[in-house]
């Protein structure tokens, strides 16, 4: 089938006037054109669709059904031309766009929600597309280009290499605890204690760097975890250990999960030979993305979000 010749947009502002005043001389006017060239233009549109779009006597002007039909779609055709320089401008400068944003679910339970509210009333025209995704994933989805940017969670200061950052968030790793075990009646459960327990972790490929950590922890006191069982999602985990099957070392934002038969517990640090005390470990989440890759709307985004992990003491780097 042999392509149709694209139709200027000017022989569609000219059949608009015409269709509007019903007259050919005011529609001329009206277009700061003499009626002649007016009148030659609405006979070449319709030769080239093969259709009368106006009928046309000594006395009157009227509009076929075809013309008719064609009205309020020119009307819209030209409206979203005249607004293309605006909408240009503004995928240019990030106020408009759209930010492809993966995210793990430990930010998602206290602090995303109220950044893509705040983020979205900001900033109207940038369509926020979440998706939530482990680390692993979110490296492998920004390598192919299939997201702009993630939230990931990680040891401080060792996000992935090669990647420009964000720091948004640090907290310290708490126990999960079924709630009618004996450690939970404790404000502050040894660690001595919490060690001797079946241990609920995430895999190695998921989260290394914060696994490593609970690993070197007790490593760091002679002792290997009995791992009863791994799983990928927080939520997964902490529903785990309410079930009994162990404890858990979760992130302090997992504590905003409210789930029965679970209490959260930050455990006692113990001291060392020498009275130097064990850090427990804790965790980073970062904002991270491509740095060869930010178009305006994933910067406009970074800076939003950059403002709130300064009001949250958090740090920039990459």
């Amino acid at each position: 089938m042999k392509e149709e010749a694209p139709i200027e947009l000017r022989a569609w502002r000219q059949f608009l006037a015409v269709a509007e005043e019903l007259h050919f001389g005011r529609a001329a006017q009206r277009l700061h054109m003499t009626q002649p060239p007016v009148t030659q233009a609405i006979a070449q549109l319709e030769r080239t669709l093969g259709v009368q779009l106006f009928d046309r006597t000594r006395r009157r002007v009227a509009l076929t059904a075809a013309g008719e039909a064609l009205v309020p779609e020119v009307r819209a055709l030209l409206a979203q031309a005249r607004s293309l320089p605006a909408r240009a401008r503004a995928a240019d400068s990030g106020e408009a766009g759209r930010v492809r944003l993966a995210f793990v679910s430990t930010i998602g339970f206290d602090r995303l929600p109220g950044w893509v509210r705040d983020f979205r009333e900001h900033s109207p025209q940038v369509a926020l597309e979440l998706v939530e995704a482990t680390g692993d994933v979110q490296l492998e989805s920004l390598a192919r280009g299939d997201i702009d940017a993630g939230l990931l969670l990680h040891p401080p200061g060792a996000a992935p290499a090669g990647l420009a950052r964000l720091a948004v968030a640090q907290e310290p790793l708490v126990l999960a605890l079924p709630a009618a075990h004996a450690l939970a009646q404790q404000l502050r459960p040894a660690l001595a204690e919490v060690m001797d327990e079946p241990l609920v972790l995430y895999p190695r490929r998921i989260l290394p760097g914060v696994h490593d950590a609970v690993m070197q922890l007790y490593a760091a006191h002679g002792r290997r975890p009995r791992v009863a069982q791994e799983a990928i999602q927080m939520q997964t985990i902490v529903n785990l250990v309410s079930g009994g099957l162990g404890v858990a070392w979760v992130p302090a934002s997992v504590t905003a999960f409210s789930r029965a038969g679970v209490v959260y517990r930050r455990a006692e640090e113990l001291k060392e030979r020498g009275g130097k005390k064990v850090t427990l470990p804790s965790c980073e989440t970062s904002l991270v993305w491509l740095a060869e890759r930010q178009p305006p709307a994933l910067a406009r985004f970074v800076r939003f979000l950059r403002t709130r992990a300064e009001a949250g003491e958090a740090g920039e780097a990459g």
